[in-house]
């Protein structure tokens, strides 16, 4: 998990933060001593707790909205929560189950199973659902097809693990056959076979071209292919869920609430959100602050890694900060098992 808070916190503190957490995310309403004892076994007396708390706030953990309110987390509140004091928990076997079916109803083309994903996603959460294609220059080359038009020009169709990446049309200055295409392609599909995109080369395919006797152009050209295949749906994300914001309590201003919703149609800023994250291994949290966008500061983010043919992609769920942390981690990690499950099944057949 991402970053922790400068102190420490141990014994009766550390469970008496834990606890105001917990109750804050169930209710959404700020958390008093007299809450805490009474539903609470703490063990210890009303007074105690509520100098427990003051010192929690002045620590940072916890902050006051109103002088006659409760306290409520703060950013380095939810932290030591997630990092250090949340419970595991796990998905149950009937939703496991419900999930795998879903995604086994899906079609066989990547973006229908990722969009059926983001919707699962979204509704099971009840929270903004996105996810991130894998990226395509981590996906393995299938097959390139070299399509002749006409003497002088042709398209050029990669295929990578994840299907088509990229079709381009494409001009010669000379004369080329059709026969001239075909061998090229069978040459190339021969060679550079589940090679990954990002190590074809330019002397590879022009150790090809140089074999079958051919213009040394159409290394240029074949190699541009391989560009497009490799830049093309980079950045592409699936979103679904935006609607259950209107919910939460938190977004009951509406001009904030645009603010939100106006960021969640941005595919390239959902996109920065969780690029840093696919450098980890397993699922990542950010917390309000964290996530470095002013609109976004009452959010929280939790991002795990899925993989397909090679490549990674990100899931990820956006809600308010008082989102259940243990519940949606389990729901992210096992929908993303689920659809790592499904998209290599997908492979398998192809």
């Amino acid at each position: 998990m991402k970053g922790s808070p400068g102190n420490e916190i141990e014994g009766r503190k550390a469970y008496i933060l834990a606890t105001v957490v917990y109750e804050y995310i169930a209710t959404a309403e700020p958390v008093g001593s007299a809450t805490l004892t009474q539903k609470y076994n703490l063990g210890v007396s009303a007074a105690t707790v509520r100098n427990e708390l003051a010192e929690l706030e002045t620590e940072g953990y916890l902050v006051q909205p109103h002088t006659s309110a409760g306290r409520v987390p703060s950013d380095s509140g939810y932290r030591t929560y997630v990092d250090r004091l949340m419970q595991p928990e796990a998905m149950g076997v009937d939703e496991r189950r419900r999930i795998c079916d879903e995604l086994r109803d899906a079609s066989h083309e990547l973006d229908e199973v990722i969009e059926q994903a983001t919707k699962l996603l979204g509704r099971l959460s009840n929270n903004v659902a996105f996810i991130t294609a894998p990226q395509r220059d981590s996906q393995l080359f299938r097959h390139i097809q070299l399509i002749w038009i006409s003497s002088r020009s042709g398209v050029a169709i990669v295929v990578t693990s994840l299907g088509v990446a990229a079709q381009s049309l494409f001009e010669t200055a000379y004369d080329v056959s059709a026969d001239d295409f075909t061998h090229l392609s069978n040459a190339l599909n021969a060679r550079l076979a589940n090679t990954p995109l990002r190590d074809i080369s330019p002397s590879l395919v022009a150790q090809t071209v140089a074999e079958l006797k051919l213009n040394d152009d159409l290394c240029a050209i074949v190699m541009r292919a391989f560009e497009s295949a490799r830049s093309s749906l980079q950045n592409d994300v699936a979103s679904a869920g935006a609607q259950n914001l209107l919910d939460q309590p938190e977004f009951r201003d509406l001009r904030k609430l645009r603010s939100i919703l106006r960021i969640v149609d941005e595919q390239r800023t959902l996109y920065d959100l969780v690029a840093d994250a696919m450098t980890t291994e397993g699922p990542s949290v950010k917390i309000g602050r964290e996530l470095a966008l002013d609109d976004l500061d009452d959010l929280s983010l939790v991002t795990v890694p899925y993989r397909s043919g090679g490549g990674v992609g990100m899931l990820s769920i956006l809600g308010p900060r008082r989102m259940p942390y243990g519940r949606l981690l389990a729901l992210a990690t096992g929908t993303a098992d689920s659809l790592t499950q499904r998209l290599a099944d997908i492979n398998a057949t192809d």
